[in-house]
């Protein structure tokens, strides 16, 4: 890992792994804000126990876990994707800025929303960024293709 990723991902990752331990502590008070997801989820999975409170929990696990991921370096494009996968629906619905009449909670929710935008950006860039000592999956794959083909010319040749 480069310098840079090794500073860059922890940095990245700070925010989630806080607000995952923040979720997790705090569950129940932040539960009201997840209160329309939760009801949009219990229909989808009648067996599972899905609360507002747990809601927040898996989220604050999720965050928690990947952050954790991405800041070691383990898994870091998948870590970064499922970031960006739990952080988008928490950013529409935890930071609604065009239902807010108040002009100070409007701009406060505005500033928050176009800040989770920006780590979503860097969060799908770090899921594309390749490990200077692992290529892009891309191009291990079209490696092998091209290293299959050699072997059946190969033999073929023979």
């Amino acid at each position: 890992m480069t310098v840079l990723r090794t500073v860059a991902r922890p940095m990245l990752a700070s925010m989630f792994v806080v607000g995952g331990i923040n979720s997790l502590r705090h569950a129940t008070a932040l539960a009201p804000a997840a209160q329309p997801v939760s009801d949009a989820i219990a229909p989808l999975a009648p067996q599972l126990p899905v609360t507002p409170a747990n809601v927040v929990r898996a989220h604050g696990a999720i965050n928690l876990v990947a952050g954790a991921a991405l800041a070691t370096g383990r898994l870091p494009r998948l870590s970064a994707l499922v970031l960006a996968g739990n952080l988008a629906p928490s950013t529409v619905q935890g930071h609604r800025f065009w239902a807010e009449s108040d002009p100070a909670a409007r701009s406060n929710q505005q500033i928050h929303f176009f800040k989770n935008l920006s780590m979503l950006g860097g969060l799908l860039m770090s899921s594309l960024d390749p490990d200077p000592h692992k290529k892009i999956l891309v191009r291990r794959a079209k490696d092998k293709v091209v290293e299959a083909k050699d072997s059946v010319a190969a033999q073929i040749s023979r």
